[in-house]
This record gives C-alpha cells, structure tokens and sequence, in this order.
C-alpha cells in the first residue's frame, strides 16, 4: 500500500462540513484480497489497537467492524477504522470517515476528519505502515514506539486548556474561529469586527502592561505607589546583597526569579541562609535578577480580574501527597500521577508531579527525603508554590471572596494595565479583607491560566473563558462581516466585481478574491488567480474590510474546501462543461456537487442565490433547507412563478427592468440598458451577471437605491471589470478582450460581437489545456462558424499535452465547420498573434482575444497600438508629398 496524494482541508469541504483528509491509496497486490484471506491479519490488528471492537461500522453496533473484518472487507476500508482508531486513543473524539474506489483498478481514497492537523497527517503515515507490515506479517513491528511519539507530537501541537475553553466558547455563540499558525493565536470573527487572542492575552492587552507585569520589581512597585498591600522585598543579582536583605527583613523568606512563570524557581518559607543560597542558585536557572520578599503566611488565592470584574478566585493547594504506611514518596507520586485527571503540561484539568531540584530541597527542608515512607493520612507538600502547572489543585472559593478583596483584585489589574490578569493574593482568609489579616497581592500575572477555574478540583466550576469572549464581543456586538460567496462556470469575477460595487456605494470598504488578484477598498494587494481558500482568509482576516465578496472556484473547494465558515450569501451562477476530467470531477453532476457546497455553508438567516433557468441549480435548490433567492431573464419562468407562489425571494427581468420580489411586493430596481456593463443591453451575459449580483446584494438587505447606483457606475473596463469585455479603440476598429474559456463562454461573446456594428470579426482563439478534445473541437467549430478569420494561438498551460495539440484540435473544429482554410492560421504565442491579428484589422473590423496572460495582452495592445500610429502617419507623410 502505498500514500499517492494527501489534502488536508482546514474547514467545511465537499465531504463533510468539518475539517477532514483525504488520502490518496494504492493497494497494489492487495487490493482485491479481503482481509479474511490475509494469513493472520485480523487477529494482529485486534491484538495491535483492541479498541477497534468497539467500532460500529455500516452495521450500527459495536463489534460490527470486527464482523465486517473477519468476513472480509478491503484494506482502504480499514485504513479509515486505523485512522480514526489512533486519533481516538490519542484522546481527539472523532467518528466520521469513508473509503471510495477511484477510476484507477487499485487507487482508493479514503476521508476521515480530525481535530489536530499535524497529528492527523502523522496518522495517515503510521496506519499505512501499520497495514503494510501486517500483510507482510513482519517479524518486528515498530507500531507502540510510534504511538508514544505520536503521543509526544499531539500533546505539544494541542491547543492549551485556556485557549481551548476560549476556542469552545467562541464557537457556541456562533463566532468563526481561525488558528493561525501552530501555536495557541486564535482570531476570533472577521474582518473588521474580529479580535486576535493567544492563550488569555487579548488584543486588547497592551505589550506595556504584560512586560511590566513580567518584571516583579517594577509590578511591585507600581502597586505600592497605588496602595496595594504587598510584601516588603528586594531584587539583585547578588548572593551576599539577598542574603543582607533577608537578615534585615527576617526569616522566612520568599526567592524567585524577577522574570518567570508558573511557579518556575519559586522557593518559599525559606527559614536560614542555607536554604536562601540553595534558592537562590535555582532562581538563577530562569533570570538573572532574584526577588527576595518577606514570607507571608496563609493560603494562597487566584482572583481572575476580566475587564474589570472579578470573575473567579481558586484556592490554590501546593502539589502533595498523603501517606498509607506502606508506599515510599517516590511510590507515592507514581501512583498520584496514574489519576486520570493528571496529564502532561496542560492537557488534562491537573498537571503530573514531576520530581526535581526543587521538590528534593523542600523534602530536605523538612527532613524528608523521596525514598521515605510517611504514615497513613500523613501530608507531604511536594512544592512551596501552588501553581497547577507543578502538580497543585484549585478549589472554587468565588462565593467566599470579601468585597473588599475583589476591590484589590480590580484595583490592581487596573494598576498595572491589564484587560485580563491573575491577581495572586496570600491571606489566612479571603472571606476577610487583606488590609485587616496582613494578607498581600503577591503577584499580577498577564496570560493567567483559567482551567482551575474551569475544572477545579472542588467547587463550582466557572466558564471564565465566555466573561473574555463577552468582554471582546459585548452582547449586541458584531462579530462578523457580511460574505457574499460566488461560484458557477461563468460569470464569477463579474458577479463578484458587481456586488464589490454594490457594497462600496453602501460605503462599505469590500475585500474581494478574484481570478485577477485580491483586492481591498478598491486596490489590488495580491495579482494572479486568487480564487481559493487561502485567498478567503486573507481577506477575512484583514481588520479594515467591512465586507466580503469571495470568488470561489471549483479548484479551490476541491484542494481546500471553504475559506470560511458560514457566509451571509451564497451564489452559483450556472453549471455546464468546464474543466471536466480534472480532479476525479468528470460529469456535470458532480461539478454540480463540488459547487453546491458554497450554497450549502450558509447561515441560518442568509440566503442561496440560484440560475432558476440552470437545471442543475434547480436540482440543488430542492435539496437545500436554506433560503432561496431564484433569479431568471423572465418573470414568467416556471420556477420563478412557483417560488413566488410561494412566498419567496426572487429577482427577474420585466420589459427589461430587473425586479426584486420579497414574497410580498415586487420593486423595480433599474433598466438593465442604464447598466453599462451590458452594452445598451445586448451583452446578454451582463445581462444575467447583474441579475445575480442584484439577487446577491437583495440577500443582504441593501437597499434598492443603492444597488441600482453601484451598477449603473459598474463598466466593462479597465478598472471595475479588467479582461471581461472590455473594448479597446485603436485607429478605425476595436480589439475585445475576454477571458472566455469554455463552450458557453465562447458562444456568449460571439453573439454579442455578432449584435455590434462591425465589418469583419477576426478571432485570436485558444483555450487552457485542460479541457477535453472533443470540448476544444466544439469551441474550434462555434468559432469557424462566426469568425471571418481565425489565428489560433496556444495557452502555455497546456497540462498534459504536447506542444502544437491544443492548437491543432482548435483547427480540427475549425475546418469542420467548412472555413475557408485561407482565413485560418496558427500562431502559437499568444502576442504575436494578437499583434497579427491587429496589424490585419481593416476599417469598422472586430479582433476579439480570448486571453490567457492579461497584462501581455495589454502590452500588445499598447505596442501595437503605436506601431499602427507610426505606419498611419508615415502614409500622411507620403501621401502628402507625392500631392
């Protein structure tokens, strides 16, 4: 077996509505063979992940894929079980997955979702191998050793408690959430509304506020300065001047390090010298400059400040112990560390105990040792610090805080600047004021930890992260921009373009992706097809769109699936032939599948724009539950009458006014000839991208007013619609510019030059290689129909044909529609020909170029363009001199 392709889809796609993979498989030698007739497979692989008895299968009962393995089944459908298996023993809950034959004998793809990215491409690897050496019946099998690394991988690549709980929150009140990068930076929304977040440090967390909170001295002595009762301490780099400071204070003591985290080189009621040089030298380990601080008795609290306001307080309890007489320390911590609550760093409510230097010194302190056994019920503290990232537990204490407390707590989150901070307090009880029971703030903490909160050990349990989704999205707030998204096979960058305007007339700064680049307020930022899901997010998430217009092509949904979660619109303009035989998609129905799933992914309160005169958008409008905006080039098309029937949204033309109706009262927005994009109203398929864009904007909500100004500002040229129709004067005839690329397209262009005044239409013709012969043929025979002359050039994107073929089936078609072979030739570059083709151009003629490379296109016409004046006015001269 071996892995011929992989992708990796981060969100919704054509198979499920949630990240997944899809992995490429060959079975090779095996791919007939069932697994009842592989010499001991089964019992291996039961004996290898025994979990697998668990799974259901197609027969719904547990057990049911051990029935389909002993019974036989094929080797890419236990490849899905393996995958989703080893996710599931790694402790990520997903369920779905499929196996499908491809067109190739042996080629099986097979898709199943994930929660971890780099783990799920990692699992893919180590099912493969695992499946290949149980074929074989390999004598060593390496597969335990790489689950505890994969183990090892998942448990860094995992989002931290804190920013998962904030993730989780995020996502029930219905706001997308982006991971960015590896890491725990999370954005939260879109575009202008959306905030940043990593871990509890918000984007409206100043950089100021945490690196002062980061340095004790400098917090501490901003909370003197406002009040706050704190120890009395001292900082250097020097052993003898801490050793000095403490003698002078008096013993027990505090060492820490001026800069760490999470209790790291933290000793506490340090009682001689000896014990202050030992902790000194450890808090040396983590910052040069140590904090030396008079010990405070009593218990140690956590209150999390969040804009303000005292969410939650935790007592916190050092990591310890409780001896039965029997077991060492040492055993003690071991079987501690089997409670299912404990895991590794932070992926489990409480955090294992480790043993150090530091657990060595206070075992010493106390005259204990780790290979000592302690009575029965007798406590042994294993650390000074109560931090849960070294082994400590919480109890929910919130209901017990004094008001005053939560006063301090306020107070000094204020102080030092923080939106969100951990105020750490020491007092013999926080029911009383610190002031009166010489309690203190020992710490503020930016980024403080908030799964004590919730998941404490006892006590309530506080949803802390939804006070800091709340306090960057108050209620009533938004949280997203509206998201137009557009696919179809013709008329995307159009539509897209048309509903750019629209949204800029409604003062709108619009984000867009197209074929020809990204776009923000107007100007370009990224050239080149930018029509897939990287592109979304791009546009999603730049902080000064306030709405967005997403071209989404086929390609993209197929390689990445959706840049986005939910948009507000969902457009298909049409279905027919383009790009047929690529990427497993090689009927109609199934690019009907692919672009279905833009109008599937659409908000509860949005809307599905469909071509109610496409019969594959109707197909998909009968098994959508979202709203439906229907729009035609007639009101009386039958799906417009039965929409409206009942009740829908629909968009038409009347006397050649586009129509809104609301399912109650019909508006007229504006005659399509006052559109310019429609040439006077005879460019038919500007006739019918506008009907789209109209219905695009009508699912928003945009007022009619505005919709009928962005089109009657919207032209076909060189800024609102660059290489769609635009038309070029040059000397005594014009040169048309269009990117169309298929049967349709084609079919569309040539009508409308056919309606223009012209004497002769010459075609520069070419198409991507791409498309299917007999596809190529049909466009070569509709152009050898239409066109007085023809150059036929060749894309330079010719996929897996030879050089010259594209052209020659181009030609095929042409002299099959019975052209005159003088008026035909080949010019494979495609300047060249169009400079041919312009220095040809006689008087009121037409040269039309199907392009490929846009901006060399407009060079030649440019160049060109002079050449043609040079030789103009050289014949004045001449003529003027022989006069």
């Amino acid at each position: 077996m071996k892995l011929k392709d992989l992708i990796i889809y981060n969100g919704r796609n054509i198979y499920c509505h949630r990240p997944c993979i899809r992995a490429e498989v060959n079975l090779e030698k095996h791919a007939e063979i069932p697994t009842c007739d592989i010499p001991n497979f089964n019992n291996l692989l039961l004996e290898y992940i025994p979990t697998l008895k668990e799974h259901k299968c197609s027969r719904g009962y547990p057990g049911g894929f051990v029935e389909r393995l002993y019974e036989g089944t094929y080797l890419a459908h236990v490849l899905e079980h393996v995958c989703i298996e080893i996710q599931n023993i790694l402790g990520y809950d997903v369920a779905f997955g499929k196996a499908r034959k491809t067109s190739q004998d042996t080629v099986y793809y097979i898709v199943f979702e994930y929660k971890n990215k780099e783990i799920a491409e990692e699992v893919v690897y180590l099912a493969i191998d695992l499946l290949n050496d149980l074929c074989e019946n390999a004598q060593k099998i390496e597969f335990l050793g790489k689950m505890e690394k994969l183990k090892e991988i998942a448990l860094d690549g995992t989002l931290g408690p804190s920013t998962q709980a904030i993730k989780d929150e995020a996502e029930i009140r219905g706001i997308p959430v982006m991971q960015i990068g590896k890491g725990s930076l999370l954005q939260l929304g879109y575009g202008c509304y959306s905030k940043r977040i990593q871990a509890t440090i918000t984007e409206n967390t100043g950089c100021i506020p945490v690196d002062i909170s980061c340095d004790k001295d400098m917090t501490k002595e901003l909370l003197r300065m406002g009040g706050i009762p704190i120890p009395d301490g001292y900082t250097s780099d020097n052993l003898e001047d801490i050793l000095a400071y403490s003698k002078r204070i008096g013993y027990p003591v505090v060492i820490k390090p001026n800069q760490g985290n999470q209790g790291k080189g933290v000793s506490i009621n340090l009682t001689d010298q000896d014990h202050v040089i030992t902790a000194f030298q450890i808090a040396k380990e983590y910052c040069n400059q140590v904090v030396v601080e008079k010990y405070i008795p009593g218990n140690h609290y956590r209150l999390l400040v969040v804009n303000g306001k005292v969410s939650a307080c935790a007592q916190r309890i050092s990591a310890h112990v409780i001896g039965n007489g029997n077991h060492t320390i040492r055993e003690l911590i071991q079987i501690e560390n089997q409670n299912p609550l404990r895991g590794e760093g932070h992926e489990k409510p409480l955090t294992k105990l480790k043993i150090d230097s530091v657990m060595e010194l206070l075992l010493k302190k106390n005259n204990m040792h780790l290979d000592m056994i302690p009575q029965k019920g007798e406590i042994v503290y294993l650390r000074e610090n109560d931090n849960l990232s070294t082994g400590g537990i919480a109890l929910d204490v919130t209901d017990q805080v004094h008001p005053e407390n939560l006063d301090i707590a306020v107070n000094a989150a204020h102080i030092i600047g923080l939106d969100v901070a951990g105020i750490d307090i020491t007092t013999k009880d926080i029911s009383t004021p610190i002031t009166s029971n010489h309690g203190a703030v020992i710490e503020v903490n930016a980024a403080p930890g908030i799964r004590m909160h919730h998941y404490p050990t006892k006590g309530k349990q506080r949803n802390v992260a939804k006070d800091i989704v709340d306090s960057l999205f108050p209620k009533g707030s938004s949280y997203s921009i509206p998201i137009i998204s557009v696919t179809g096979t013709n008329g995307k960058t159009t539509t897209t373009r048309m509903l750019g305007k629209i949204l800029m007339e409604k003062g709108l700064r619009v984000g867009m992706t197209t074929t020809g680049g990204i776009y923000i307020d107007q100007q370009c930022i990224m050239k080149g097809d930018t029509t897939g899901a990287i592109s979304a997010q791009s546009v999603l998430m730049d902080k000064r769109v306030e709405a967005a217009v997403l071209e989404t092509a086929r390609g993209g949904i197929i390689k990445r699936g959706l840049g986005y979660d939910l948009a507000d619109v969902g457009i298909i303009t049409n279905i027919s032939e383009d790009h047929l035989g690529l990427d497993g998609i090689n009927t109609l129905e199934e690019l009907a599948f692919v672009k279905s799933l833009v109008v599937e992914a659409i908000k509860k309160s949005g809307y599905a724009v469909l071509n109610a005169e496409d019969p594959y958008c109707i197909n998909i409008g009968k098994k959508l539950s979202r709203n439906i905006i229907y729009f035609s080039t007639h009101k009386n098309q039958i799906v417009i009458q039965e929409h409206i029937r009942r009740g829908g949204r629909a968009v038409y033309l009347k006397n050649d006014q586009i129509c809104t109706y609301n399912g109650k009262i019909e508006q007229e927005i504006l005659s399509i000839k006052e559109i310019p994009a429609t040439l006077n109203g005879i460019l038919t398929c500007n006739i019918k991208n506008s009907l789209a864009a109209v219905a695009g904007a009508f699912g928003l909500d945009v007022k009619p007013e505005i919709i009928a100004k962005g089109l009657k500002n919207f032209k076909c040229d060189l800024v609102d619609n660059p290489g769609r129709f635009n038309i070029h004067q040059v000397r005594d005839f014009k040169v048309v510019v269009d990117y169309g690329h298929n049967i349709d397209s084609y079919q569309e262009i040539i009508s409308t030059l056919k309606k223009m005044n012209h004497n002769r239409l010459i075609g520069v013709i070419g198409v991507p290689g791409d498309r299917s012969e007999t596809s190529t043929v049909k466009i070569g025979q509709i152009c050898g129909e239409n066109f007085h002359h023809i150059i036929i050039k060749e894309d330079q994107e010719i996929r897996n044909f030879e050089p010259g073929m594209v052209s020659k089936f181009l030609k095929n078609g042409c002299m099959i529609s019975g052209m005159n072979k003088d008026c035909l030739e080949i010019e494979l570059c495609e300047r060249d020909a169009l400079k041919k083709a312009m220095m040809m151009a006689q008087k009121d003629d037409i040269v039309v170029i199907f392009y490929e490379d846009y901006q060399g296109v407009m060079d030649t016409i440019k160049e060109t363009k002079l050449v043609i004046e040079e030789n103009n006015n050289r014949q004045k001269i001449s003529l003027k001199n022989n006069a």
